[in-house]
């Protein structure tokens, strides 16, 4: 991995976090998710302190939405049944008070974590840092990022100053209770997300920040084999061959569409208009069997390139505008 030198920057500086960090976990594929577990599992044995705070349903697709439920009490049962219908709309899981649901969205469960559970239940309020997933699926390229919920989980907490990780893998969902081996899928990502995310904690030097202000991390893993743990983890930005959607006409219901993928190479979402253009796309590593590890931020406004000063030429002939020089 390379990261820039603004790593060193001032988002959350560390003091002895070789003692285990303080970790909120959230996802978009419910908090009964075996991938979720797997690794909440593995950071508590490598010595954080882990909570998880996730949809007590199903939310994939969900992106950044923020959704808060108008109902004080479950509906339904939660995922696989875990929770009764009729159980408050956030509470503990009955086995574990380090596991919570809320019937949200993910970003409504990220800041749920941060207003209420953390700041009532845990021996914290304000986590050191935020891991979302790993994921059900790959989210690769900028306009699936925009898209998904475990992305959205993890830069609502990015724009809370709190600096996260998202992690997308690509096996298939199962709940937590039948992952019963180290050979199962679900380790294996766990295992190889781990591997990130310790990563990324080692790699900060004593007194400096996990991630500067306003950076997260997107995190892609391919399908593991028995060599998952040698499997390379390679720094990538989001553009580069990555994928949108096209709308099709859906052959099940005649005058109905749905959605299809396009990749265009050259256009619109594979632009590259800032940062380090002379790294792969995530896709392309993804798609050759390496992890990939994409850095964002969220301020992905007003680029600087020679394209940005003719917009603004153009744009000071508007009426009524004129740059501000304060």
């Amino acid at each position: 991995m390379r990261f820039p030198s603004s790593f060193a920057g001032t988002a959350l500086v560390l003091t002895g976090f070789s003692n285990g960090l303080n970790i909120l976990m959230n996802n978009d594929d419910g908090f009964g998710s075996g991938n979720l577990r797997e690794l909440y599992k593995l950071l508590k044995g490598a010595g954080h302190n882990v909570w998880i705070v996730a949809p007590a349903l199903q939310q994939s697709g969900q992106g950044g939405r923020s959704d808060f439920t108008t109902e004080a009490n479950l509906t339904g049962p939660s995922q696989y049944n875990i929770i009764p219908a009729g159980e408050p709309s956030v509470g503990p899981d009955p086995m574990d008070s380090h596991i919570w649901y809320y019937n949200g969205t993910p970003a409504a469960c990220t800041f749920m974590a941060l207003d209420y559970v953390l700041p009532k239940f845990a021996d914290f309020k304000v986590p050191d840092l935020v891991v979302t997933g790993p994921n059900y699926g790959t989210n690769l390229g900028p306009f699936v990022w925009t898209l998904s919920g475990t992305a959205g989980a993890a830069y609502a907490a990015t724009g809370r100053s709190i600096p996260a990780i998202a992690l997308s893998a690509s096996n298939k969902a199962v709940p937590y209770y039948d992952v019963n081996s180290t050979s199962h899928a679900a380790y294996r990502v766990a295992a190889v997300s781990l591997k990130a995310v310790q990563g990324i904690i080692d790699s900060v030097p004593e007194g400096s920040a996990i991630l500067p202000l306003g950076y997260g991390v997107n995190v892609n893993i391919p399908p593991l084999d028995a060599d998952y743990s040698s499997v390379p983890i390679v720094q990538t930005r989001m553009t580069g061959n990555a994928e949108t959607d096209e709308a099709v006409p859906n052959p099940d219901i005649p005058g109905t569409f749905t959605w299809g993928n396009i990749r265009p190479l050259a256009a619109g979402v594979n632009t590259c208009i800032n940062g380090d253009c002379s790294l792969p796309g995530e896709t392309y590593v993804v798609g050759t069997g390496r992890v990939s590890l994409s850095l964002y931020t969220v301020d992905y406004t007003a680029p600087t390139r020679p394209d940005t000063t003719e917009i603004m030429t153009r744009l000071s002939g508007l009426t009524g505008w004129k740059e501000d020089s304060s």
